[in-house]
């Protein structure tokens, strides 16, 4: 069954650090455009930053701009979300996933994976 498998989340003070790592268990999401979703308490999912199959493309929504920094390595089959600066609204579930055929942008998510928690104390 193909996963994505998050790891990374924690427990960090404002103004702090932190980087997610995302590992697929298979090599063809590397032709996948790929990015990371929160969803904090009584909130919608959002999509936080996403990146091409190569790498050329980054997005961000404007609340982590500059603070966050999305990458990947196809050959180790991850993507990687380099969080700085947290705030206390930076406090969610940070989901990896995968589109269903683009290569360029997130548009239609074909695999979540499971989650990772980050909590931001201020």
């Amino acid at each position: 069954q193909v996963q994505l498998v998050e790891s990374g989340g924690g427990l960090v003070q404002a103004g702090g650090s932190l980087r997610l790592s995302c590992i697929a268990s298979e090599p063809t999401f590397d032709a996948y455009a790929m990015g990371w979703f929160r969803q904090g308490p009584g909130k919608d999912r959002e999509l936080v930053g996403s990146i091409s199959w190569d790498g050329a493309h980054t997005y961000y929504v404007d609340s982590v701009k500059g603070r966050f920094t999305v990458s990947r390595d196809n050959a180790k089959h991850a993507i990687y979300l380099q969080m700085t600066n947290l705030k206390s609204e930076d406090t969610a579930v940070y989901y990896c996933a995968a589109d269903r055929q683009s290569g360029v942008v997130v548009a239609q998510v074909g695999h979540w994976g499971q989650g990772t928690q980050v909590t931001v104390s201020s």
